[in-house]
């Protein structure tokens, strides 16, 4: 009888150009069993990307020769990875340029160890997402139809005008929330708990600025906002 297959180790890539930073953060990701590579500035980190397969990437805001913003943007060109960025500052303008370029989550440094990996267990239960069960046989499809946008819930596709649209595993987490109560207003609180996995009061700008790229994708009229409670799917 075959031994049962070991599952790789998830690869991650930390982008960081402190290097007590980018060690510790090194180490300690390699102790919860992380394969870990590391690069000290965003052109290298560019070229690390584009030369290895990572199931996460962990970005620095402040960068040399490409800043952190800017890195993110390069990637997302090219690739749906999941993606946290890291700030060594509250600074609400990191967070939002770094959301807005593309990243799925942030922390702030320092960081405690337990915190990034929970962070990035979450970025790998989205990127893996899959319904829990097919149907049975005879019973309805799963493509839901909202005006020209279109959503296939077993296949993961998302289509609009018969164009497919290209989400991070972030944006079609949060649109199959959506998707999952057509016309019912779903607050923020909510979406940081279903769709981020946050058991806590988290930043509630992620979700804004993940609802304002997925408008970009899916036509801005589709999402609706609703002030003072949160936001709802339109269903035609």
């Amino acid at each position: 009888m075959p031994e049962p297959r070991v599952p790789d180790p998830v690869s991650v890539l930390v982008v960081e150009d402190d290097a007590t930073i980018r060690r510790a953060v090194q180490l300690a990701l390699e102790r919860y069993g992380y394969r870990v590579a590391v690069a000290a500035d965003g052109l290298s980190g560019l070229e690390a990307f584009r030369a290895g397969a990572y199931d996460v990437l962990i970005l620095d805001v402040m960068l040399p020769e490409l800043d952190g913003i800017g890195l993110c943007h390069r990637i997302r060109e090219e690739s749906l990875v999941p993606v946290l960025m890291m700030s060594a500052r509250g600074d609400a303008l990191d967070v939002v340029a770094g959301l807005e370029a593309g990243a799925d989550d942030y922390v702030i440094k320092p960081v405690d160890t337990p915190v990034l990996v929970a962070r990035i267990r979450a970025l790998l239960r989205r990127a893996t997402f899959a319904p829990s069960q097919s149907p049975p046989p005879g019973a309805p499809g799963q493509v839901l139809v909202f005006g020209d946008l279109t959503v296939d819930t077993l296949g993961m596709e998302v289509h609009r005008a018969g164009t497919p649209v290209p989400l991070t595993p972030t944006e079609l987490r949060l649109l199959l929330e959506f998707a999952a109560a057509p016309g019912s207003v779903l607050d923020r609180r909510r979406l940081l708990r279903e769709v981020w996995d946050y058991g806590w009061e988290g930043d509630t700008r992620v979700v804004d600025l993940c609802v304002l790229r997925l408008r970009k994708k899916i036509g801005s009229a589709r999402i609706e906002t609703v002030r003072g409670f949160g936001y709802k799917l339109v269903r035609t």
